[in-house]
């Protein structure tokens, strides 16, 4: 399938309990049980919404991932993928990382011993050289903000399954119309949605999609926890702008 038929016609096209070929705004944060502790699939908005459910799963057909999650912003979805660590853990990230991230480790998530390095990803030997005995992670932006460096992706897949590092690569600037970094060896691709994947400048968002059942569990263990869940309005938003993706881009 071509990449712009596939951004058009992935994930969830059509409402089944009415036919509508838009997904409702399901603007609901409870749901009706048929007995107690029997859902219909549902049960708090929190834990997962009919609206932000068809964006999660249309973002991880997309990148070819396992399963997909929506967040309030792009720092909520990058704060959540850091939760994944542990206090004494460290992560080797690229040095022209988005601002809002170098803030994030450097000023918030250093206070809970979460250490870090910064260092050029375009070139494998920093990177090799910034592995130490605590690094759990390398975070790679590609291409980078604002200086758009470029990173080769497989090279990173290499050094992190030597070391048996998760890869987590910020693809906001990539999109999944040119570039599909699990498909590349990642671990883990996250957006900041509120640019080229919602296009228009009305909404903020995030999202996450993962390569694993394992990782999958985790991650919306922690979406559920702390909470930091996208509305559903704004998950309906990012759909449509999503079907303009490849427009957008030619």
């Amino acid at each position: 399938m071509r990449a712009k038929t596939k951004i058009i016609h992935s994930g969830i096209t059509s409402d089944e309990a009415t036919g509508a070929v838009s997904v409702p705004i399901y603007q609901v944060s409870t749901y009706k049980q048929e007995a107690v502790g029997k859902f219909k699939g549902y049960e708090y908005s929190r834990t997962g919404n009919p609206t932000r459910y068809a964006l999660e799963k249309l973002i991880a057909e997309l990148e070819n991932g396992e399963s997909g999650y929506a967040f309030a912003s792009g720092m909520a979805a990058i704060t959540a993928v850091m939760m994944l660590l542990k206090s004494g853990d460290h992560v080797v990230m690229t040095d022209d990382v988005y601002g809002g991230t170098f803030r994030l480790m450097d000023k918030v998530l250093n206070r809970f011993n979460l250490g870090h390095t910064f260092v050029d990803t375009s070139n494998p030997e920093k990177v090799k050289n910034a592995i130490n005995d605590k690094t759990k992670a390398l975070f790679v932006e590609n291409p980078t903000n604002p200086l758009l460096k470029v990173t080769n992706l497989k090279k990173m897949a290499e050094i992190a399954q030597e070391n048996d590092l998760l890869l987590i690569v910020d693809n906001t600037f990539g999109t999944p119309y040119w570039q599909q970094p699990l498909d590349l060896g990642a671990d883990i691709v996250l957006h900041s949605a509120t640019k080229y994947i919602g296009g228009h400048s009305d909404v903020v968002g995030g999202l996450v999609v993962v390569n694993s059942e394992e990782l999958a569990e985790r991650v919306h263990f922690i979406q559920n926890s702390a909470g930091a869940v996208l509305g559903p309005q704004d998950s309906w938003l990012l759909v449509r702008g999503i079907k303009t993706l490849a427009l957008r881009f030619n």
